[in-house]
C-alpha cells in the first residue's frame, strides 16, 4: 500500500509564503508523475504544479512565478515553495503522485488526505 503524507498548510496573511511537503511511502517501483492539487470552496479541483519523471514541470497559469515544485526521485518527495500567496490561493491542497509498483504493473494514482491553506488579512 502506498500513503502520501503530507505537512505544512496553515493561516497566513496576502503576501507571506508557505512551504507543502509531501512524502512517498509503500511499494514504490518508481514514480511517473509527482505533485499538488488544490480545491477551494465551490470550485472544482485544479492541478496547481506536477513533475514528471523526465524533470519536465507544468504550473498552473495562476502560480507561475510565485510558486516553485521541487521533487526529490531517491526520496520520493515533493515540495511546494509557495510565496506572495493571495486570498484566491485559498483551498486544500492535495499532494498526488502516479506510481507503478513492478516492473510490468499499471501505473495508479495516489492523494494525501488534504492540507488547508488559508490566507487572509
Amino acid at each position: 500500500q502506498v500513503q502520501l503524507v503530507e505537512s505544512g498548510g496553515g493561516l497566513v496573511q496576502p503576501g507571506e509564503s508557505l512551504r507543502l511537503s509531501c512524502a512517498a511511502s509503500g511499494i514504490i517501483f518508481r514514480i511517473n508523475a509527482m505533485g499538488w492539487y488544490r480545491q477551494a470552496p465551490g470550485k472544482q479541483r485544479e492541478l496547481v504544479a506536477v513533475m514528471t519523471s523526465g524533470g519536465s514541470t507544468n504550473y498552473a497559469d495562476s502560480v507561475k512565478g510565485r510558486f516553485t515544485l521541487s521533487r526529490d526521485n531517491a526520496k520520493n518527495t515533493a515540495d511546494l515553495q509557495m510565496k506572495s500567496l493571495k486570498p484566491e490561493d485559498t483551498a486544500v491542497y492535495y499532494c498526488n503522485a502516479d506510481i507503478s509498483k513492478d516492473w510490468n504493473s499499471r501505473s495508479y494514482t495516489y492523494w494525501g488526505q488534504g492540507t488547508q491553506v488559508t490566507v487572509s488579512s
